[in-house]
Formats: structure tokens, sequence, C-alpha cells
């Protein structure tokens, strides 16, 4: 046996070099930053020249580890330190977003810029987003000017879709409100939005994101009221702003009192009390009687577990709102009420496959217990109803609606034979 010890394989071979053009340099932040600013400083104000720098640069520079760097030169000129300062140690260019003339066109312009870079090099996208919420909270280190360009830049840029409307939680920050540096950055911000999309394009981002029922906290506390709010961008030419904040508050009203509603009808409160608080709510939120009576057709509805089975639902329906008809008789005193919790009973009963077959006993139990009148009933049927459903929902109360018509003849034959 061979007691030798034996050698180990070594690798051996050839070196082979990387071609140049596949090769990623190396940098360190301060090389990679005088690299931009070099390059910005070629291409001086011609938008056009930066973006196609940046998109020659992503090449051999490495954007993917200084995305922050990249993005702190091309808005303030260098990199930034904490509180919104340019660091005094850096290289800087005076060819920046900040340095730029203060209008909407050289703002657009700008977008594009980034727009052009963050479409080439997509994972930039993210890095992006960051950068825009640190501006943010660091408004209070920038000039008035600097700020207002930001606000219209940041304001094109959400309507393009580039960044999500989540940035703006950076702007509830506590220090920013208390100062009303966020309040002021945001009149400029949704002007610049609106003015490139519309309030719809506003209001859908948002919503998206949950940020519909957050914009009274651009203010501090002891202002955080749909009155103030109304009046402070109103005053600032956003009318159309004020409108939707008013209605989300409202929105938001309604989805408190029903959800408050549907949990005294699962304790089983009595009626008299659903009622009476039911009408200083709605006096509170100044609320009309058709708004009223939809709510609590929701919360009647929401507060009980459906069976599944469809011959079952019927009668179960009947059942719960037999028991509550009371409470929806309290809240159809106009005809307009009536005609609104028709329609809203067409929608539920369409959008809830296991009512469809229900449409009909609904209405003739809610007529018998003087919810509906047959004014009402007759009015849905040849005028107001909804698509929804509309040939099954009709075909159900044809037979209905010919006796409310017969009775209705022969009553008026009675009164001329009296007479």
């Amino acid at each position: 046996m061979n007691n030798q010890k034996q050698q180990k394989p070594t690798l051996t071979g050839q070196r082979f070099k990387t071609r140049k053009r596949d090769e990623k340099e190396r940098f360190d932040p301060t090389q990679f930053q005088e690299s931009i600013v070099q390059g910005l400083n070629k291409t001086g104000t011609d938008l056009e020249a930066v973006a196609k720098f940046l998109d020659a640069s992503g090449a051999k520079l490495d954007y993917r580890r200084y995305a922050e760097t990249l993005f702190d030169i091309l808005v303030a000129g260098g990199m930034l330190a904490p509180g919104g300062t340019l660091s005094d140690d850096m290289t800087r260019t005076e060819f920046c977003l900040f340095t730029a003339q203060e209008d909407l066109e050289t703002m657009q312009a700008y977008a594009q810029v980034f727009n052009k870079l963050i479409r080439r090099y997509k994972y930039l996208e993210k890095g992006f987003e960051e950068e825009i919420k640190k501006l943010l909270l660091f408004l209070k280190g920038f000039t008035e000017s600097e700020r207002n360009k930001l606000a219209m830049l940041t304001g094109i840029l959400l309507a393009n879709g580039n960044i999500s409307a989540s940035i703006l939680s950076s702007l509830f920050n506590e220090n920013l409100v208390k100062e009303g540096v966020s309040a002021a950055f945001a009149v400029k911000l949704f002007k610049s939005w609106i003015n490139e999309k519309d309030i719809n394009s506003v209001a859908g981002s948002l919503r998206k994101v949950g940020m519909d029922n957050r914009l009274m906290e651009l203010f501090p506390a002891n202002k955080r009221s749909c009155e103030h709010f109304s009046k402070y961008f109103t005053d600032a030419g956003l009318k159309e702003l004020s409108d939707f904040a008013r209605n989300q508050q409202s929105i938001g009203a309604r989805k408190e009192l029903q959800k408050e509603l549907q949990e005294q009808m699962s304790r089983g409160d009595p009626q008299k009390e659903i009622i009476a608080f039911t009408k200083e709510e709605m006096k509170k939120a100044n609320l009309s009687e058709q708004t009223m009576i939809s709510i609590i057709w929701t919360s009647v509805m929401s507060s009980v577990e459906w069976n599944k089975k469809e011959e079952l639902v019927n009668q179960q329906a009947i059942k719960h709102l037999k028991q509550y008809s009371p409470l929806l008789k309290a809240f159809t005193s106009q005809g307009l009420s009536e005609l609104s919790l028709l329609l809203k009973i067409q929608e539920y009963c369409y959008d809830n496959i296991h009512f469809m077959n229900a449409f009909q006993n609904i209405v003739v139990l809610l007529y018998k217990a003087d919810v509906l009148s047959e004014e009402a009933i007759l009015k849905w049927y040849t005028e107001a109803h909804l698509a929804k459903g509309k040939s099954v929902f009709l075909e159900q109360m044809k037979k209905f609606v010919e006796w409310l018509k017969n009775a209705e003849e022969e009553s008026e034959s009675e009164e001329e034979e009296a007479d």
C-alpha cells in the first residue's frame, strides 16, 4: 500500500481578460459623484443632453449602489447631509433642479429626465420613491424657491404615475406640519398635479394608497377641521380639492354611522333607541333622508348572516325585514326616500344572487308595513328603476303592479259614486 500523501489537484490554466465593455467600473461615492458632476457640467442646461448622458453612464457607473447619490445630485447639485444641507466636502454642480428656472415648463422637462432614466433602469424605481420621501422630510432645509420647484416636480411625477401617492406620508411629519410647511408645499404640489391631469386622477391615486382620508393631517391638530381645510385650499385656488376632502369626510362619517347601526342591531338594541340615535346623527352630519335610508338598508342587511340556500333566504329576509320595518318607516316620510329605498333593494337583490327571486316579496312586505307607498312603487316600475336585473324584477312585479292599478281605479270609482 502506498503511504505517500496524494497531492490535491490544483486548477491551472490561462486567465481570460473580460472585454472592456462588459466591465462595471467600481466607484466609491466620491468618484461616482465626480463622474456625474463632470457629466452634468458638460451638458449644462440642455436637458435632452442630460438624459442622454445619464442613459449612457448607467452602462459603466453603478447606479444600483449609488442611487441616492445620483438623485441627490440631480435635484440639489451635490450630496445632501441630514436636514437637507449640501455636504461641504463634496464636488457640486450648478446644473440641477434647484438651480433651474422656477416655472412649470422647466419642471415638466425635468420630470421627463427622471422618467427616461427610470424607464431605462427599472431597478431605480424604488430608490427614486425613497429619495422623494427623504426630500420631503428635508423641506425645512430648502429655500422657498427650492420647495416650489420640488412641489411642482412631485405633482407632475404623481400625475404621470412615476411615483406612488404614498410618498405624501412624509408631509405628515409633525415639525413640517406645525410650521405650515406641509400645507404650503401641498398647495403647489396639487396645483401641478391637477394641471397635468384632473381632480379625478388625484382622487383615484389617493384612494389607491389609503391617503384619501388623511389630507386633514397636513394641518396641526387644533386646525384639523373640514372648515379650515376647505377655506385654506379654496383661498389658494384649489376648490376642487376642498370639495373632494369634504366629500371624503362625509363618506367617512357615513361609514362610521353604518358600522355603529349594524352593531346596535346585532346587539338587539330597542328600535326606539336606534331611531332616536339615527335621527340625532343624521342632524349632526347634515344628511338627507334619502342618504339616511340607504345607510339604514345596508346596515339592516349586513347585521345578519344569510342562509346560502335560495329557498330559505326568502323566508329569512321576510322575517328579518318585518322586524326592522318600523326603523325603515321612520326614514321614508318623503317620496324620494321611498324611491331611494326601492333602488337600494333592487341593487341588493341583483348583486346578491340568492335574493334575485325575493325582490317582489320584499317590496310587498314593505308596502303592507306602510314603508313604501303605491305611488313610489308605480313610479319605480314605470320610469325610475335601474338597469340592473330590470327584466327579471319588472316581470316579478307585473301582477302586483296590475293589482295596485286596479285597486287605485276602484278607489277612484267609489269616490266618484260617493260624490
